[in-house]
């Protein structure tokens, strides 16, 4: 049988608010667009909707800059205000530069600005928006709420758009998870040739991202999430998107 797979997305997903239940609005879209959900569906959703269920939004004019802050604008060209946020939000700053503050963010993920943004959300530079508090938790509790309302076996993976070092441009990567191995490990078993492999452990949340993502885009295509039907997957109910993170002392391109 030949391989495929699905992308499809959700086009009726409207506007989300504070307080929001994304679980329902997911149904609800499904229903409107006769999709239903199926067993082994990996529903792929851009960050940006949940931090706006989460009331993750910030007016920049209610933030006070620290001293700290006002010194780092300096050196890096940016909104003091914006600044103030990025350090609260980060664990470490990693390289400060003009036009740039690269951080580790308390969530243990390296970005850019500590993944605060601006697109999509008011249209406003005054109005920025923050990541998910804790993506992981974020997915798990949309994904037992779907679990529970279909009877349906599936997994959450949570996105957001980076850029990778050496190279240009940005692609969607995986930021929070449920219920879906992280990996697909090669390790120990033969290529074609017969030869044994040892290294090979693909990123497997990173490709669901950014294959989603083909559908999803980033921009005014307004279609936020997106399912991934028809992919061989594991189950792993313990998956933990830091896993992913590689620890500080192997950062060998640093």
């Amino acid at each position: 049988m030949t391989k495929k797979i699905e992308i499809i997305g959700l086009e009726t997903i409207p506007e989300i608010l504070p307080g929001d239940d994304i679980a329902e609005i997911i149904l609800r879209s499904c229903k409107i667009e006769k999709v239903p959900i199926l067993d082994n569906d990996i529903i792929v959703i851009t960050s940006k909707i949940i931090s706006k269920a989460e009331g993750r939004i910030i007016d920049l004019k209610k933030i006070i800059p620290s001293e700290k802050a006002l010194k780092l604008s300096v050196i890096t060209k940016k909104d003091p205000r914006l600044v103030e946020l990025i350090l609260k939000e980060s664990d470490k700053i990693l390289k400060a530069l003009p036009g740039h503050i690269i951080t580790l963010t308390k969530n243990g993920l390296v970005c850019a600005n500590a993944g605060i943004d601006r697109s999509n959300v008011a249209g406003s530079s005054e109005i920025v928006i923050l990541l998910p508090k804790d993506p992981d938790r974020s997915a798990r509790i949309i994904g037992k709420k779907l679990e529970n309302m279909t009877g349906k076996k599936i997994g959450i993976v949570i996105t957001d758009t980076y850029g990778r070092p050496f190279r240009n441009g940005q692609v969607d990567m995986a930021i929070g998870v449920y219920n879906v191995c992280l990996y697909k490990d090669y390790r120990g078993t033969l290529d074609l040739k017969g030869y044994r492999l040892r290294i090979k452990k693909i990123a497997l949340i990173d490709e669901i991202a950014a294959a989603a993502e083909l559908v999803k885009g980033n921009g005014a295509e307004g279609i936020p999430i997106a399912i991934i039907r028809g992919l061989e997957w594991k189950n792993c109910r313990e998956s933990q998107i830091n896993k992913l993170y590689m620890k500080e002392e192997r950062w060998f391109f640093k």
